[in-house]
């Protein structure tokens, strides 16, 4: 009877551990998947930005590049998703929609500068690049030096920017600042605004000044408004920070490994400091010089599988697209060919069409030799050098970056030991000898910044084509309108105006 009672105590106990364990089982299975999980399962990573030059941007092929799209694609890689960006052209708006519960995206990415005010609304990962916010000014009048100096004039700032935020709490003890905040615009549009005197000054960013200033050669910096700042990936405000985790161990890592100095070298090391007559030079060339030749260069370039823009740029740095060039070691036309060179591909170098065409196959030329190994765009970078240097130093400074413990099919490795071939201790042990090693490094640098510059120019161009066709046509769309109701016309001119 003893045994009896304590086997049905026992029965009850173990009656209720199961159901205590059914529960806790039935608590788990129906607990809420993390922001990590639904990412996961969802297949995509759904990220806030803007379209620009320091963020991402479409390349010659329509294919997504830039230094931000880099960064995000290697973390979507990471996480086993398709990447998916959403254009915003509101600062203020990417903020509010960043801390919407019911927006899909789950974070913000466009060289958002990490700031006290915006820390209260968002949570920033580590960072991965810093800036400075610089006052812009337009060369001719009188300098700004600092703050006080800019009180009698409009200052153009991007509207919710870092820089609006700036000017807010400078105005606290400089209540005489002015200045209007943009709408949809972005850096290169105020520095442009500058450029054409439609403001005194601009406040951008240091970075994506450093890259638009060969386009606007009549802007200048004024004075740094601030030291470095940093820069990093916004995530909302939340209890599950599961994919903020992921993200913050993805950047140091990425801080760690190399990725986000190999991106700043792809994306920024074309950055050369052009002086503001080097720049005015460019702009004058651009407009006077280079439609003459635009035409035959998109030519050959189709034919040899080149960037036009590329093409261009090395043209412009041999000759200034002027094709009775000559230099004093006797190199001559468009592309500066030699002589023997000429020879060997038979062409005129002192025809400008058959220069063209012997400079693209003679880059052609070198950039083929490279071993398969050598990815681009270093591949095109060394065949740059080449074109400058000749191949047989390039090697040499190949052979010479693997001694010195560098990796001799990356650019920048070979680039920073390039200079040592104009040293005896160095050059005396390789094949080709001395040579003037630190010109092949500035002639590439400077080559990739003007290929930048064409490009965005080239952009420009097209969306004001664009935006003159969108107004041809709601002229014509209007002209139909007043011959079918002249009412609607009407109608349709004011809402135009508006």
């Amino acid at each position: 009877m003893i045994m009896k009672s304590r086997l049905l105590r026992y029965s009850r106990r173990l009656v209720k551990g199961v159901a205590l364990a059914c529960c806790a089982s039935l608590l788990v299975a129906s607990k809420a998947p993390s922001t990590l999980e639904r990412v996961k399962a969802s297949g995509k990573l759904v990220v806030l930005s803007q379209n620009g030059p320091t963020t991402y941007y479409e390349d010659a092929n329509g294919q997504y590049t830039g230094f931000e799209y880099g960064m995000l694609r290697a973390f979507a890689d990471e996480l086993g998703v398709e990447l998916q960006i959403r254009d915003v052209h509101d600062l203020s708006h990417l903020f509010l929609e960043l801390q919407n519960p019911d927006s899909d995206a789950q974070l913000a990415a466009a060289g958002l500068t990490v700031t006290p005010d915006r820390r209260e609304q968002v949570r920033f990962a580590p960072s991965y690049f810093e800036v400075r916010q610089q006052v812009i000014y337009r060369l001719g009048e009188s300098r700004p030096r600092s703050i006080a100096d800019l009180s009698d004039k409009t200052i153009a700032v991007i509207a919710g920017s870092a820089h609006a935020e700036r000017l807010h709490k400078l105005a606290e003890r400089h209540p005489e600042l002015q200045w209007e905040e943009i709408s949809d615009v972005d850096a290169m549009e105020l520095v442009e605004m500058v450029n054409d005197g439609k403001y005194h000054y601009a406040m951008v960013d240091s970075n994506a000044y450093a890259v638009h200033r060969g386009l606007y050669p009549n802007t200048h910096i004024a004075f740094n408004l601030t030291q470095f700042q940093p820069v990093s990936w916004a995530f909302p405000k939340s209890d599950d920070d599961s994919l903020y985790r992921a993200a913050r161990n993805f950047m140091l890592r990425a801080n760690t490994s190399g990725l986000v100095a190999e991106l700043r070298e792809l994306y920024f090391g074309h950055v050369s400091k052009m002086n503001v007559g080097g720049a005015q030079t460019f702009a004058q060339l651009t407009r006077d010089r280079l439609p003459r030749w635009r035409e035959e260069m998109e030519r050959v370039a189709k034919e040899y599988d080149l960037d036009w823009e590329l093409l261009a740029a090395l043209s412009y740095q041999e000759s200034h697209w002027n094709p009775r060039a000559k230099s004093p070691t006797g190199v001559r036309g468009l592309m500066m060919l030699t002589l023997a060179t000429a020879r060997e591909l038979g062409v005129d170098r002192l025809d400008p069409i058959e220069s063209i065409e012997g400079g693209a196959r003679y880059f052609v030329q070198a950039r083929d030799k490279m071993p398969e190994r050598i990815r681009e765009p270093d591949r095109t970078w060394m065949a740059l050098a080449a074109y400058n240097v000749g191949y047989g130093h390039l090697e040499d400074a190949r052979v010479l970056t693997q001694r010195l413990g560098g990796n001799p099919d990356r650019w920048a490795d070979v680039r920073n030991h390039l200079p040592l071939l104009a040293k005896r201790q160095y050059y005396k042990n390789l094949k080709h000898g001395y040579a003037r090693g630190w010109e092949p490094v500035t002639y590439v640098q400077n080559i990739r910044h003007y290929q930048a510059l064409l490009t965005w120019n080239n952009r420009i161009e097209e969306q004001r084509i664009a935006a003159a066709n969108d107004a041809g046509n709601n002229v014509s769309n209007n002209a139909g309108e007043v011959i079918a109701d002249a009412t609607q016309a009407e109608a349709g001119a004011s809402a135009s105006a508006l």
